[in-house]
């Protein structure tokens, strides 16, 4: 299983909107075919690692990362090409959050007369799909929010200049992020002071990745939460290609048919205070199938996302120098002015990045 968790990897930039998996066909203690999902619409893991058994699958044990599925989807049922290549044992580490699949893909397994053992190495398989897992059971994306800071905690200078704050290696690392999500989300704000292209570039994905499943089948949505409408035309954002949002809480103007024609789709969700509703829009990037969100946006809405409990995870590159004390905070929390007050959070990692550190951590669950 450690083996299949480490094959569905492989598709970490790929599988969008679907998620990573990984399958070995085991036979007399020797692996006789294995394989992983690369792109949706294509096999997927079982499927592969079937085909690369041969007649070997006959009396063999699948290990297999997600429980196979059930239902005819672009590709056929994955349980039933279990059956049919007589396998005897099926190992599984997880079952599917989705519910066209959830039980039914183990169950229509074992009444065939096939072993099913599920929970191996379940910890490490759902950690490969967080934003599948999500999409699923909380009807949102999985929220990853990415800031840079210097060691006093600044996001830019008294003036607003903030290029840049850590190395090019620290920058590199944000391409992997970019690339295994299926959005990226930023606010106006940013929009206006540093009008970012939001796009994958390819220097930072990992090589491997790249030779054995391909570049990202498409470039991330690009999200751009703007409650009164002000983004520029000319943003270069708004230029380059793939699917385009922007989300807003006023009624639509004369610039509506400008976006449309530059094929950026407008919608609003309205919030009792003139801004945009953030859970309603999250729920929204779902039914879109947006399994992982990354947030690359200024104080205000990566503040707003904190404190509306719709973060999942930070990652903070941290650089070794200062600031200052009249530079701009990491995010904007009112509210908070008692040490009882304050945000808890939880260090999962610390590693080093090139010159700067990469602290990723969780919001507390009280």
């Amino acid at each position: 299983m450690a083996r299949a968790v480490q094959l569905a990897r492989h598709g970490l930039y790929t599988t969008h909107p679907n998620p990573r998996v990984g399958c070995v066909v085991v036979r007399e203690g020797e692996i006789a075919g294995e394989g992983w999902h690369m792109r949706a619409g294509e096999p997927h893991a079982e499927v592969y690692a079937l085909n690369a058994a041969g007649e070997n699958c006959v009396g063999a044990t699948a290990y297999v990362t997600l429980e196979p599925c059930s239902h005819h989807g672009r590709t056929p049922p994955c349980a039933d090409a279990l059956v049919k290549a007589g396998v005897s044992r099926v190992v599984v580490a997880m079952n599917d959050p989705n519910p066209r699949v959830s039980g039914s893909g183990v169950e229509r397994l074992k009444a065939s007369g096939i072993e099913v053992d599920v929970g191996v190495l379940q910890a490490e398989a759902e950690a490969l799909n967080p934003g599948f897992i999500s999409r699923f059971t909380r009807s949102r994306p999985f929220v990853r929010c990415k800031l840079a800071m210097s060691l006093d905690g600044r996001t830019a200078m008294a003036s607003g200049e903030s290029k840049w704050i850590t190395s090019s290696a620290a920058r590199q690392d944000v391409q992997r992020l970019r690339a295994r999500s299926d959005a990226i989300m930023t606010g106006i704000g940013t929009m206006l002071a540093d009008d970012p292209q939001l796009d994958v570039r390819p220097e930072g994905i990992d090589e491997l990745h790249v030779a054995l499943a391909g570049e990202p089948q498409r470039p991330p949505m690009r999200v751009i939460v703007d409650s009164l409408l002000r983004t520029p035309l000319a943003s270069r954002t708004l230029s380059l290609p793939g699917k385009k949002l922007i989300a807003t809480a006023v009624a639509y103007t004369e610039i509506l048919d400008v976006l449309r024609q530059k094929h950026v789709n407008v919608c609003r969700f309205a919030g009792d205070d003139k801004r945009v509703n953030l859970p309603l829009l999250l729920e929204y990037l779902a039914a879109l199938e947006i399994n992982e969100l990354l947030l690359e946006a200024g104080p205000v809405l990566s503040g707003a996302m904190l404190q509306a409990g719709l973060i999942d995870e930070l990652i903070i590159y941290m650089a070794p120098h200062l600031m200052g004390d009249q530079g701009r905070g990491l995010m904007i929390l009112p509210g908070l002015e008692k040490m009882a007050q304050c945000v808890p959070l939880n260090i999962k990692e610390i590693r080093a990045v090139g010159d700067d550190w990469r602290i990723t951590l969780q919001p507390s669950v009280e």
